[in-house]
């Protein structure tokens, strides 16, 4: 059972792309394509009817304007499904949202083949799910890994973050949000961590660099020049 090659669905629009990527995995002895489509919907059908061990899907690809309702349709139809984003785009929050749904992996197309395969041959653990998200470097030092800290940042703190760009307190964020303010300070904790910030006005900052947040026009903290 353990020696079963790893099935998989290839969806990507762009022909030589897809053809080049499904010869590529069909040269590795542990991996078995099983269909090869070029849109969202293909995919979808595909998926509940091969029942893939993986679906390796582009974003951008006809009848996929929105991608997350697509990682969902495709995880209904096959339960256990590990979903990996191939895609060019490598905005956070369409990872961070990605994520969210589901999706085991997210690696831009300019990945290794080395990191595409070892996130397809990436098996959860002890209970454990696996995330593989790997990004370009941008520019300067750090820039790379802080956007992958910032695929990271859930639904919730992101409204912290958004009212901690209107200056609200950690009392009237967890009033606004319904929830404590020890919960809050919490949610800034983690933050930070996954920003590497140093306070309010530094996560803020990096947020609204990152797009994450738009800092608000009128209460927002003041941003570093």
């Amino acid at each position: 059972m353990s020696d079963a090659p790893t099935r998989i669905l290839v969806a990507d629009d762009h022909t030589l792309l897809r053809e080049a990527m499904v010869e590529l995995l069909r040269s590795e002895p542990d991996i078995e394509v099983v269909a090869e489509v070029g849109d969202a919907r293909a995919a979808v059908r595909a998926t509940a009817q091969l029942r893939p061990d993986v679906a390796l899907i582009d974003v951008q690809m006809p009848y996929n304007e929105d991608p997350g309702a697509t990682v969902r349709l495709l995880l209904e139809g096959r339960p256990g499904l590990r979903v990996i984003v191939l895609s060019m785009d490598d905005h956070p929050v369409l990872v961070r949202q990605l994520l969210a749904c589901g999706v085991r992996g997210y690696l831009h197309k300019s990945a290794s083949r080395q990191s595409l395969l070892a996130a397809i041959r990436e098996r959860p653990g002890s209970g454990r799910a696996v995330v593989t998200v790997s990004m370009p470097p941008l520019a300067g030092p750090g820039q790379g890994a802080a956007v992958q800290r910032a695929a990271a940042i859930s639904e919730r703190e992101t409204e912290v973050l958004a009212l901690v760009a209107q200056a609200l307190s950690n009392r009237q964020i967890g009033a606004r949000l319904g929830i404590t303010e020890g919960t809050v300070k919490r949610h800034l904790r983690k933050i930070f961590d996954k920003l590497d910030a140093v306070s309010r006005l530094d996560a803020v900052n990096k947020a609204a660099a990152l797009q994450i947040i738009r800092p608000h026009s009128k209460h927002a903290l003041p941003m570093a020049g």
